[in-house]
């Protein structure tokens, strides 16, 4: 099977051909904002973080802006700096694989109304180049699925979640790569996943994985660990984190684990992979955008109407009274599980079909929105 992507001279394929602009730290904000208002077409990235951290945290954060760079969706790059921070534009820009990408200085350029104009003479001549690429046809094999879940409910585990995983075989048996992430949400399950992993030695890096969350998960919350789940999940009926996770593994359908590897990581094998991230939302879907997903599937009990910048996501609701309560944010009701009969396999392949279709240049709610929220993992103490 195939869908018109746009290829890349490092051999990737993006299914979207975005100029982006980001900030290498939170006081270069201001002007990447302000060149996001004066060109709308460009996505406009900023965060909080940048300097002021140790060692560990810089890591991750080299790892997931950089990430997001190459995330193949990005056809040009533009990282604003302030200049006496750690993590410099400069840097990030040399992580930059075969795209253009640009950097500039607020303290070099002027100031930050200097470095806005500058900055919008640059995306503009890029973005004008960006323009005359096409699409092409090319191998469903190319694609990297990212997997979320947010706002669960009772049903999410149920209907949406098992039909994302029916998905997710289709996925994998046409040779692509399926991402599940959010290790809290795994909690309680390392067995079965170990019982899943291709090779025994994977299996028990997984189940060690899984396990070390756990405990620093009680070593930080201690009686309340076994509710590490929000309250919008327990108002919509589930009953701890062990019940979420049994539910939130089923994303990653019934083939065998071929792969895990750290937050904003790239995987190293096809198939269904595993990406140790957190289970919040905006955290998860920044680790797996740098891990190179083109596109993500994200179920939702409650209502969720967060996306992410340069990615598309697709909504997936696990009752009929969200996806009609909230028509402009969800995608694809997997309700119809329980109110017309539908099976898993259906509303799996439903999901398997539209994400051809976004992928093809067809845009899911969240990209209609401008919903595009952008936050990555932090873990160690500001300075």
């Amino acid at each position: 099977m195939e869908f018109l992507g746009y290829k890349r001279e490092d051999g990737k394929v993006g299914v979207r051909n975005h100029m982006l602009i980001l900030s290498s730290v939170a006081c270069a904000n201001g002007v990447v904002e302000a060149i996001g208002r004066a060109l709308p077409e460009v996505i406009a990235v900023t965060h909080p973080y940048g300097c002021g951290y140790g060692p560990e945290d810089m890591a991750v954060s080299i790892r997931a802006l950089g990430g997001l760079i190459n995330n193949p969706n990005v056809g040009a790059v533009l990282v604003i700096g302030l200049g006496c921070e750690p993590l410099r534009s400069d840097f990030l820009t040399q992580s930059a694989q075969a795209k253009p990408a640009e950097a500039l200085v607020i303290q070099e350029a002027g100031g930050s109304a200097a470095t806005t104009g500058k900055g919008i003479e640059i995306a503009t001549r890029l973005l004008k180049e960006l323009k005359k690429q096409k699409r092409a046809p090319v191998p469903v094999s190319e694609l990297v699925v990212g997997l979320e879940c947010g706002g669960s409910d009772a049903l999410s585990g149920v209907t949406a979640n098992p039909a994302v995983g029916a998905a997710s075989d289709l996925f994998v048996r046409e040779g692509g790569t399926v991402i599940l992430t959010e290790t809290t949400e795994m909690i309680g399950t390392s067995h079965i996943l170990k019982r899943r992993c291709a090779t025994p030695e994977l299996g028990e890096r997984v189940e060690r994985m899984v396990i070390e969350h756990e405990k620093h998960v009680r070593a930080t919350l201690g009686e309340l660990a076994g509710m590490v789940i929000s309250t919008g999940n327990i108002e919509g009926g589930l009953s701890s984190i062990v019940e979420k996770s049994l539910g939130c593994i089923t994303k990653g359908g019934t083939t065998p684990i071929t792969d895990v590897f750290d937050y904003a990581e790239r995987p190293s094998k096809r198939g269904l992979t595993i990406m140790d991230g957190p289970g919040y939302d905006i955290d998860s879907m920044a680790g797996v955008a740098a891990s190179g997903a083109q596109i993500m599937l994200f179920t939702t009990g409650r209502g969720s109407t967060a996306g992410f910048p340069a990615v598309p996501v697709v909504k997936i609701s696990s009752n009929s009274r969200i996806y009609k309560n909230m028509p402009g944010d969800i995608d694809i009701n997997a309700g119809t599980v329980i109110d017309e009969g539908k099976t898993i396999e259906q509303v799996g392949r439903e999901i398997f079909d539209f994400t051809l279709t976004v992928a093809n240049g067809e845009p899911t709610c969240a990209e209609v929105n401008r919903s595009a929220p952008f936050n990555y993992l932090k873990q160690g103490p500001t300075y």
